[in-house]
């Protein structure tokens, strides 16, 4: 990718993390990246184009992750550790990640959606399904659900960043500062494997 295209990208997700939303203009972000709003379509098409490059720019480092994770000498359930605290250390950084996707797939086209299921969502839930039965074989967790379970998990984290004028009310005025960030993983950690761990691995 040059220069021009990444300062787009750059643009974009700046704009949708300064503003809690996904709703920004192709003239907004021409403006913010110092970029010709006609170098979109030279360089990504349309929006959907270039909303669909960075949510492949963002998942990229999110898909190393997991494979990462997958592949560390480690119990199933140090590596759900570390994948809820990668799920979290993931809306920390990305906030608008879950809406970006979500606009992606009921919002764009056919062939966009099938782009973001294809690199995102099919990975994503295939770790967390194989990471469970995984878990289960070893006696480690009980059954559960694999859409059910992604749901949950993805749903709590996103609904942090997602909902940050209610839970400025609850969490204070400094909003989801790096102290929050590591207390909700220590606080989602606690409560997933609450739920997931077998007595005998619980106790």
């Amino acid at each position: 990718m040059n220069a021009t295209a990444a300062k787009l990208l750059v643009a974009a997700g700046d704009l949708m993390i300064e503003r809690n939303s996904t709703e920004i203009s192709l003239s907004e972000i021409a403006q913010k990246s110092g970029v010709n709003a006609a170098l979109v379509k030279y360089h990504f098409g349309n929006k959907d184009g270039l909303l669909l490059a960075l949510l492949a720019r963002d998942a990229q480092a999110e898909m190393a992750t997991l494979a990462f994770v997958l592949d560390q000498p480690i119990s199933p359930t140090d590596k759900m550790r570390r994948h809820i605290a990668g799920i979290v250390n993931a809306y920390f950084r990305v906030p608008y990640l879950n809406r970006l996707i979500h606009l992606l797939l009921h919002q764009g086209s056919e062939a966009t959606a099938k782009e973001v299921h294809r690199f995102f969502v099919a990975p994503l839930f295939g770790f967390v399904k194989r990471l469970l039965e995984d878990g289960i074989a070893t006696g480690e967790f009980r059954k559960v659900d694999p859409a059910l379970f992604y749901i949950s998990l993805n749903g709590a984290c996103d609904h942090l960043f997602y909902g940050r004028q209610m839970n400025t009310h609850l969490i204070g005025s400094g909003g989801v500062t790096d102290a929050v960030r590591r207390q909700y993983i220590d606080h989602m950690t606690k409560l997933i494997l609450g739920g997931l761990l077998t007595d005998k691995q619980a106790d």
